[in-house]
């Protein structure tokens, strides 16, 4: 009976003991598995800032050779090797948004704030600083600059400063001579058909019957140069008609039946032109025929301004010279002639007088009388190359007397 009252008081007894004891091992186990899951919480947050683990003192962070970016942004690798990419010993801090990342520790599992000195890449969230230029980079860009800005910007914006592309150049008052610009203006060259000028001077001092018929013969036929003319051989024009198409349209055949039905004939002509030259005060001129098909037919730029300021002074030259375009018939037909000189159809130009010229020798060739900037002056432009050069050329002329007068400059010569 005894032995039963004790087996029924051990065994209580015994059962708490053995619970205590399944209690506590639970607990430790359960002790166990938070620390675990710490742990592997605190790697997780690691890696979710794609920290690099943070170098020895004086040592650089080696990102593998092989290293390629996961989806995450994070470096995956499978060698060790790496490269260095700290200066002067120290690791470069990892910035975002201007921002430094905490780096983590080797001996943590959560990432501590390590708080580096900040750098000029990160310090106060600032954006990275542009390099310094040196003073002969500046100097090097800005040169280039200048280059660039001459390209599109033309040169006679400058003061005092023209920018003629002819070889010879002159610009002149038309009253009183007043000199505004020159470029080789006493260098003799030939002049192609500026030439025409002088041969309306001279028909014109003939006191002419402007109404009588003259014949274009083969004798106006340019064998010469074999340059074409829209005047068949047997064409019947009036000496007026005639006289227009060489100032207008600078027809050849035109301006060589003038001279050949001058009183004594072509030859005559010729000595007469050269006569009016002299008497002119152009010295340095000489024609040979009355159209500058010849290339012996030459003058200088200061020569021609005074051509072309006795010519201004003829009301029919000015008149046909300036003529945009006629009609004319020839041989029962009608047809349409044009200035060849386009300016004189621009609104922008009051133009009292204009030729053109060309052959090989002499080049493109262009002189005028207008009104530029308020003021009557004498444009002279010789061995032009390129078919616009002349035009480009009176334009910049035009543009820039008209600006130096705006300023008070217009006093520039060459």
């Amino acid at each position: 009976m005894r032995m039963m009252l004790k087996a029924l008081v051990l065994v209580p007894c015994v059962v708490g003991t053995t619970m205590f004891a399944m209690e506590t091992a639970e607990a430790v186990e359960k002790a166990k598995g938070r620390a675990e899951s710490q742990k592997s919480k605190g790697v997780q947050v690691a890696q979710k800032g794609n920290v690099a683990p943070v170098a020895k003192k004086g040592t650089a962070t080696p990102i593998a050779s092989n290293a390629t970016l996961s989806k995450g942004g994070r470096v995956k690798s499978d060698q060790a090797k790496g490269i260095p990419v700290a200066e002067k010993g120290k690791a470069k801090p990892v910035t975002a948004n201007g921002k430094a990342v905490p780096l983590a520790t080797k001996d943590s599992a959560v990432a501590r704030s390590a708080q580096p000195k900040p750098t000029a890449l990160a310090r106060k969230g600032r954006s990275i600083p542009a390099p310094a230029r040196s003073s002969l980079t500046h100097a090097a860009q800005q040169r280039n600059l200048t280059k660039d800005l001459a390209s599109h910007v033309d040169i006679w914006q400058e003061p005092g400063k023209l920018a003629v592309q002819s070889g010879s150049a002159l610009v002149i008052g038309g009253e009183g001579g007043e000199l505004f610009y020159e470029k080789n203006a006493n260098v003799v060259v030939p002049i192609a058909s500026i030439t025409k000028v002088m041969t309306a001077m001279v028909v014109l001092d003939s006191l002419p019957n402007l109404q009588a018929t003259i014949t274009i013969s083969d004798e106006d036929v340019d064998y010469l140069r074999g340059s074409r003319s829209r005047l068949g051989v047997g064409a019947e024009i009036t000496r007026e008609t005639a006289l227009l198409l060489a100032l207008m349209s600078s027809e050849n055949r035109a301006a060589n039946a003038l001279g050949r039905h001058y009183p004594g004939g072509l030859q005559a002509f010729v000595a007469a032109m050269n006569r009016k030259a002299l008497s002119l005060g152009m010295k340095d001129t000489r024609f040979e025929d009355p159209t500058g098909l010849n290339s012996n037919n030459v003058s200088t730029a200061h020569d021609l301004a005074r051509m072309v300021a006795a010519a201004h002074r003829y009301p029919l030259i000015r008149e046909f010279s300036t003529t945009p375009g006629a009609r004319v018939e020839v041989k029962g037909r009608d047809l349409d002639f044009h200035n060849t000189n386009q300016l004189v159809s621009s609104p922008t130009w009051a133009i009292g007088l204009s030729k053109t010229g060309y052959i090989r020798e002499a080049g493109k060739c262009l002189v005028m009388q207008a009104q530029v900037a308020d003021k009557p002056v004498v444009i002279v432009l010789l061995d032009s190359a390129g078919k616009q050069t002349r035009i480009g050329d009176a334009n910049r002329i035009k543009r820039w007397m008209e600006s130096a007068s705006a300023t008070g400059r217009l006093l520039a010569r060459g």
